[in-house]
């Protein structure tokens, strides 16, 4: 390996895995900000949230590739250009397609990575990451107490609450057993009304009651003879008290994984397409019992039969016949109808309004169930190609960022930065108007979910082109001078 390609894969390499991490914890961030409701004040172990983050980092891996080739590619090539190392290869005779040659294998053994990826272990981490969240969402221990239910997840207590206000979460007729001391119900606290809630370090529900009693029986004392029957008891009247109870309780409940295989997002490209296939079929199967079902109410029949192989005609009939099919004189229903009689026209008009308002309710029926298979069909065929845009866009991304950094000539986390981000908003943007097109069925879904990238791809085509015979297309001087010279001609016009 020559000295050049050694050079220009240090200067990529360690951008590019520095850039990886930080793309994955912004995009992590941003993912913990959209759920950060559902995982405050569950009372969570550290075990539990560093594997949800563990699966969430995963699955946000192949987005974050492709924003890592561009930022890395920029940064090093504009560093290049900067520091005048570009210019001197470039002096010796050595194009810019050849220095980008190392970095090009490089980035295509990323977008084969990336799309392994996707296709083998993405689908597990989102499996992991999704049933976990599923779980975290129902792990609301101030809510799991129902109304009008005793409710013992609570180790040492037994809860009751008459009911609850959804807005202010205020709890009306609420009854406690307290069994903390293992002797029975020896202890009861009735309230009208309280709070409950989750404490700072989520380790203890804090219950704050008001205006109620407790009841607590009293042991018997040992002196106190046998044959005297005493119930020593307290009773306690309180119009505010605050309850600790330790959350040992309520540990994190495990849905079955198998709930969640089938969907989308879990599957890699071979099972996609396997239910892409099923609902196809099952599509063609609706379609066609549908049309049989409406032909049989239907009056107006096919005025073309097949009858030339009909073993119901003679011999003499079938030999003179030299098409496969013959014109059937039809009587038209006007005709049938106006010879029947006044009670017979009367059953034929409603037997046709029962068989179309059959037919309504049939087609109804069938439209919905189409229109929701046509949409997780979308939604299969969209996961198939995203698999491969995401995948390609790293080889892309690279061939807009090196050019583009070579002509820009910054290197740093400044003007890169700024460039790939606008860059990845511009294709964010495009990719999901496509999606959403496609989710909508007005656009195809290989058309929809690659739009984007045929946008992308003129453009690296054109930036590589300008890059390698030195274009100043991004120096602002160039077009300060430009509208200079416009404005001069435009002064120097005759005027009128």
């Amino acid at each position: 390996m020559k000295k050049l390609h050694v050079l220009v894969i240090k200067s990529f390499v360690g951008p590019f895995i520095l850039t990886f991490f930080f793309v994955v914890f912004i995009l992590l961030m941003q993912f913990l900000w959209k759920y950060i409701d559902d995982l405050i004040g569950k009372g969570l172990e550290m075990s539990v949230i560093s594997e949800f983050l563990l699966y969430t980092s995963a699955s946000l891996v192949p987005m974050a590739l492709p924003l890592a080739v561009l930022l890395a590619s920029l940064m090093t090539f504009g560093n290049l250009a900067e520091n005048l190392e570009l210019l001197a290869f470039k002096s010796s005779g050595i194009s810019l397609v050849r220095i980008m040659a190392p970095v090009m294998l490089i980035s295509a053994c990323i977008a084969i990575g990336a799309f392994m990826f996707a296709n083998f272990v993405m689908p597990v981490t989102n499996l992991k990451m999704r049933s976990l969240l599923y779980d975290i969402q129902q792990q609301r221990p101030e809510l799991t107490i129902k109304p009008g239910v005793f409710d013992n997840n609570l180790e040492g207590y037994s809860i009751r609450i008459g009911s609850r206000d959804t807005k202010t979460s205020l709890l009306q007729d609420i009854l406690i057993f307290d069994h903390t001391k293992k002797q029975g119900n020896i202890r009861v606290t009735v309230a009208d009304s309280g709070y409950m809630k989750m404490s700072a370090d989520e380790k203890h529900l804090l219950l704050t009651l008001y205006n109620g009693h407790t009841y607590e029986e009293m042991q018997k004392q040992k002196k106190e003879k046998k044959h005297i029957k005493s119930y020593p008891h307290q009773r306690e009247h309180f119009e505010h008290q605050d309850l600790i109870i330790e959350m040992t309780g309520f540990g994190l409940n495990r849905t079955d994984e198998n709930l969640f295989r089938n969907a989308f997002s879990m599957l890699n490209i071979g099972q996609l397409h396997h239910f892409e296939d099923s609902l196809t079929m099952d599509l063609d199967t609706i379609l066609n019992d549908f049309q049989r079902t409406i032909e049989r109410t239907l009056v107006d029949k096919p005025k073309t039969m097949l009858i030339k192989r009909s073993r119901i005609l003679p011999d003499s009939v079938r030999a003179a016949m030299d098409r496969d099919t013959m014109t059937v004189e039809m009587l038209h229903v006007d005709t049938l109808y106006s010879q029947l009689s006044k009670l017979e026209q009367r059953r034929a008009i409603t037997q046709a309004i029962t068989y179309a308002r059959s037919n309504k309710s049939i087609t109804k029926s069938n439209v919905g169930t189409n229109e929701w298979k046509i949409s997780k069909l979308r939604r299969y065929q969209i996961e198939i190609q995203r698999k491969y845009t995401l995948s390609l866009l790293c080889l892309i991304f690279f061939f807009i960022g090196a050019p583009l950094g070579a002509i820009i000539r910054k290197g740093g986390l400044g003007m890169p930065v700024i460039v790939s981000v606008l860059l990845f908003l511009i294709y964010y943007v495009i990719s999901m108007t496509g999606e959403k097109f496609v989710r909508e069925d007005i656009l195809p879904p290989f058309v929809g979910m690659w739009i984007s990238t045929f946008i992308l791809i003129p453009v690296s085509i054109l930036l590589t082109y300008k890059a390698a015979n030195d274009s100043v297309i991004m120096n602002v001087e160039t077009y300060f001078l430009w509208a200079k010279k416009l404005w001069q001609r435009f002064q120097k016009r005759p005027q009128r």
